[in-house]
Parts: structure tokens; C-alpha cells; sequence
């Protein structure tokens, strides 16, 4: 079993900071952070834990090699030299499931994938003495990242992305990803006894989010991973201590405010089966309604929402009519913050004022802005 590890996360361009965040508190020692990922290690524990606590990481990649390559045939030499019985078994089916290049000779992902994969069987056979390969058993997909000519191979030991929690089985146009939705909300000054609405709800991603982080319910507590199936790999055990390490910290919150709304009464009865799903439908409240009759007696609340960005042409129109309204709502609001993710550049001219702060982040393939307008804290009690 392979002693210490490295591996790698990627996660949405910007918000870095916040996964590097969450490894620490959960005491995995960070080695290093790059555009869009983050590099940590440990012993091969962190895998399942890794897996089934992060919020904001898109997969957990278990770095096998680096190693430099301009040719084919260098490329071919040097993964072959990786010492692969160490991570598959002699029935392992194994292959390149995405490769990229940037500023490297090797620039074709095919040529990449084929070549590394003769190498890899190339290998095996010769480590397990065989001429042919069954490859029936578990599944092991890689990973393969070139630039610069550096070549980075990593097993992904999620499978699906870790934005598929498993409950969101339903979806509507234009949702923001899961990960996505707990980045932004961990960048807010929010916490569970604090009021959180978004008059944008969709599917219900960020009141279901808001709603696990509030309860402190790990994403992966209802999904599985294909590294699961790696048993000569990670010993069950850690992952059975994963599962009960997360099933412990769980502490169901009925007293939480987390509010969605939406116009459209199919997001909401979607969301709501999306929230019946995550187990925290009995902490939303979901409603058919338009984001200007949204409001609400209480004060210091927040509004965490994603808006409509007009993406489609004929939608552009209606952009200022509509953060006109959010502006408006958001002002008769007692003390409140408004966070809000778009792409529309004239957001805060129809908002009303200019945000506090806003961060540039990529949602997908579209750079966004992440606008703050802060609120005033609560005053502390006196005890």
C-alpha cells in the first residue's frame, strides 16, 4: 500500500482560496496551489475523507507521476517506467479518460491517450508476467494534464464529479453547479443562525448548499466513488471511518431561515424534490413567487442569489427592468447583505450603487462577477 500521497483538486477558477480553506480545516497539509487547483498530501486516508467532505473541489486525483516529455516516444518511455502494479491489480481495466496540452509539442489528446495507454499495458504485462490483460475488474480512469511539456498523471479516484451530490436528479435552465454554490456562500460572512434567501432559486442549489452547510452534512454522505472498488488500494476501513466521521459531525438545525423563490412554479416544485433528496426539505422554505413581492420582517439577512445573465440575445432587454427590481427589494431589506453572481456588466449601474467588492470567477466558460454588498453585523450581545 503506498505510504504518503499526493494528490490534486481542481475547482472554479478564483476560488482557490476557499478550497485550500476547507483542506485545513480538515487538517490535510496543502503543498500547493495553482490557477484552478490545489495540490495536497497525506497517507491515502485522505482520499475517502477528501471525497466525502469537500464542498468546492471538482474531483480528488491521486497524483501518480510527473515527468517532462517532448516526444511521443519519450512520453511512451516515461510512462511505461511508472511502476503501475503498484496502483492496479493484474485484472484492472485502466485507460486515459481525458488528456490536455497547453504549450507542449504533444498538443493531440488521441495520440496522448493511445500512446500512454500501450505504455501502461505494456507494463503490467510485464510486471505480472502475462500476454494479455483481462481487464474485468475495477476501474481505475486517469488523468493526464501536459504544459509546458511537463506531464502530470493522476488517477481520479472520484469518478463523477463531486458537483453530483446525488440529489440533483432535476435541473433547469441555467443552474449554477453544487460546488460552485458552497464556494460562494463559504465567501460570505453567512452562518446557520443567520436568515439566507435567493429570489432566484432555479432548482433549489443554493438553499439546499446553505442548508447542508448549515447542518454541516458532508456532500458526499449519499453518493459513492470509484475509488471505492480500489481495495488493494484504500483499505475499506477508511472509508467506513470517512462515512462515520461525517455521519457524527451531522447536526439537524430546524431553526435555520433558508428561504428560496423562483417565478417559475416548475424550478420550484423541482427544487423541492431536489431538497427531499439532500434530507434537508423540512429546513427550506420554497415558494413560487417574483423577485419583486419578496420580503421579510427579519433583519441582518442574506440574499445569495444567481440572476439571469441574458446570455441569450433577446433576454438582454429585460436585464435592466429586472436588477432594477433586485435593487429595490434589496434596499427595503433592514440591514441585510446582497451577494449576487452575473455576468451582465451593467449589474451594478441598475443595482443602484456600486458593490462593496466584487471577484472575478469562471462559471463554466463564462467569467463572471461575484458582488458583495455588505450589511452591517449584528450587534454582539452582552453576556
Amino acid at each position: 500500500m503506498l505510504e504518503q500521497i499526493e494528490c490534486v483538486s481542481p475547482c472554479h477558477f478564483g476560488l482557490e482560496a476557499v478550497l485550500k480553506r476547507e483542506l485545513k480545516g480538515l487538517g490535510i497539509n496543502v503543498s500547493e496551489v495553482t490557477d484552478g487547483r490545489v495540490s495536497y498530501s497525506g497517507d491515502i486516508s485522505i482520499i475517502p475523507r477528501a471525497n466525502i467532505f469537500l464542498r468546492t473541489a471538482e474531483r480528488v486525483m491521486l497524483k501518480c507521476k510527473e515527468f517532462e516529455a517532448r516526444t511521443f516516444d519519450e512520453l511512451y518511455e516515461n510512462t511505461k517506467a511508472v511502476h503501475w502494479e503498484d496502483y492496479f491489480p493484474a485484472d484492472g481495466r485502466f485507460w486515459v479518460a481525458k488528456a490536455s496540452s497547453v504549450r507542449s509539442k504533444l498538443f493531440s489528446p488521441r495520440d496522448i491517450q493511445s500512446i500512454m495507454k500501450k505504455a501502461m499495458v505494456d507494463r503490467m504485462m510485464a510486471a505480472y508476467h502475462v500476454n494479455t490483460l483481462p481487464e474485468t475488474g475495477a476501474s481505475f480512469p486517469l488523468r493526464v494534464m501536459i504544459k509546458d511539456d511537463t506531464v502530470t498523471v493522476c488517477l481520479d479516484t472520484s469518478g463523477e464529479s463531486l458537483h453530483k451530490r446525488g440529489y440533483r436528479t432535476s435541473v433547469v435552465k441555467a443552474p449554477i453547479s453544487e460546488t460552485l454554490a458552497s464556494a460562494l456562500i463559504m465567501l460570505t460572512p453567512w452562518k446557520h443562525d443567520r436568515i439566507l434567501a435567493d429570489p432566484f432559486c432555479g432548482s433549489g442549489t443554493f438553499p439546499i448548499e446553505a442548508a447542508m452547510i448549515g447542518c454541516n452534512m458532508a456532500p458526499g454522505l449519499n453518493r459513492s466513488f470509484i475509488s471505492e472498488d480500489w481495495t488493494d488500494l484504500i483499505p475499506k476501513k477508511y472509508w467506513y471511518q470517512a462515512v462515520d466521521e461525517a455521519s457524527s459531525l451531522v447536526v439537524i438545525d430546524h431553526d435555520m431561515d433558508i428561504q428560496g423563490f423562483d417565478i417559475d412554479g416548475d424550478a420550484v416544485r423541482t427544487a423541492r424534490i431536489n431538497a427531499q433528496k439532500a434530507g434537508v426539505a423540512d429546513l427550506i422554505h420554497l415558494q413560487q413567487k417574483d423577485v419583486s413581492a419578496f420580503s421579510h420582517h427579519g433583519r441582518y439577512g442574506f440574499m445569495i442569489t444567481n440572476p439571469p445573465y441574458g446570455e441569450r440575445l433577446e433576454e438582454k432587454k429585460d436585464l435592466p427592468v429586472l436588477y432594477k427590481q433586485i435593487g429595490e427589494v434589496y434596499r427595503r431589506l433592514d440591514c441585510w447583505s446582497l451577494y449576487l453572481i452575473t455576468s451582465y456588466d451593467q449589474a451594478e449601474k441598475y443595482l443602484g450603487r456600486k458593490a462593496d467588492k466584487n471577484r472575478k470567477i469562471y462559471n463554466g466558460m463564462i467569467q463572471t462577477r461575484f458582488y458583495h454588498y455588505r450589511g452591517p453585523a449584528p450587534h454582539s450581545r452582552k453576556p
